[in-house]
Parts: structure tokens; sequence; C-alpha cells
């Protein structure tokens, strides 16, 4: 029986544990004393993605890529602000109705859903940070795009464009 106890303390007293190095190594004291915060969750270019308008490329960004169920799941929360030329990319195994919200959201985005044949079916201009409703595909989806609010009103981005992508290298 207690074998079994210390392994339960262990089991929970080392996420906690990472949890309190984690937050101390984000935030630290500078030469002049004053706290620096660092971004946890800054932007990682793994890619370019173009908007196109039958031959026509409306609009290219880089973009960050959300292949995991991790990654899919974290998505943009937490993240304090992303530039005009930067998206995210969500990459799903199958097309289906999709729907994202914004918890834990900071910036209003613009979502654009894309089915199997990457054509755009749906948009949701300048969503509302921290909500928890559900911006829904009107037809299945299986690529979607994150970029600020915004954007797509900017780049005359509508649904029947489509999007189109490439890895910054092949060991992502």
């Amino acid at each position: 029986m207690k074998g079994k106890k210390k392994k339960v303390i262990v089991w929970i007293g080392l996420p906690i544990l990472l949890l309190v190095i984690v937050t101390l190594a984000l935030e630290h004291k500078t030469d002049k004393g004053k706290n620096q915060s660092f971004t946890f969750y800054d932007f990682t270019r793994q890619g370019e993605l173009l908007f196109r308008r039958n031959d026509r490329i409306l609009k290219k960004i880089d973009i960050e890529i959300a292949d995991s169920e991790y990654k899919i799941i974290l998505g943009l929360m937490f993240r304090k602000e992303m530039q005009e030329n930067q998206g995210m990319l969500f990459l799903f195994d199958n097309e289906e109705p999709r729907s994202f919200w914004m918890k834990d959201t900071y910036i209003s985005l613009d979502i654009l859903f894309a089915d199997a044949s990457k054509k755009i079916v749906t948009i949701h201009k300048y969503t509302t940070p921290f909500t928890t409703n559900g911006y829904a595909s009107t037809e299945p989806a299986q690529y979607v795009v994150e970029v600020i609010s915004g954007f797509t009103d900017k780049y005359n981005i509508k649904t029947g464009d489509t999007i189109e992508w490439v890895r910054a290298n092949s060991d992502q």
C-alpha cells in the first residue's frame, strides 16, 4: 500500500513541479532588476501559404502548421499578437464539419475553412477573443487557416477561393 501512495504522489507532484519550473523559467530578472516576460508561444515559420482565385495569387503568408492533436488543440491560444503576413494552418486527416472556438485566444481572427480540394467553403471574420461560442464550417472541411482579423476583407478573400501551401523544409 505504501508503494502505491508514493507512486501517486510522484505522478501528481511531478507535473506540479514541472509547471512551477516552467513558470519560473519564463520570467526572470534582467540586469536592471526589471521583470522580463517571454512569450512561450512565439510564431515559428514552417511554410508558406498562398490564397488564390483562379490563376491569380491574392496573398502569400508565412504559416505555422498544426498537424498533431496537441498543436490543433493549442492553436493560437495564449498568443498576444500575430503579424498580418502570418497565419496558422490546421491539417486534418479527413473532411468533415469542423468547429473552432476562441477560448484563451487573445487576438481577433478570421477563420477560413477549406474542403479536401482546398477550396474555401466558410469564412468567419472578426471573431471574438476568449469566447467558447463555436465558429463552424457550413460544409465539410479538411483544412482551416487562421489569420489576423480583417485580413480577408483587406485582401478580398472569399469563399470559392483556394489555398495551397509548401512546408519550409521536408523535415517538418
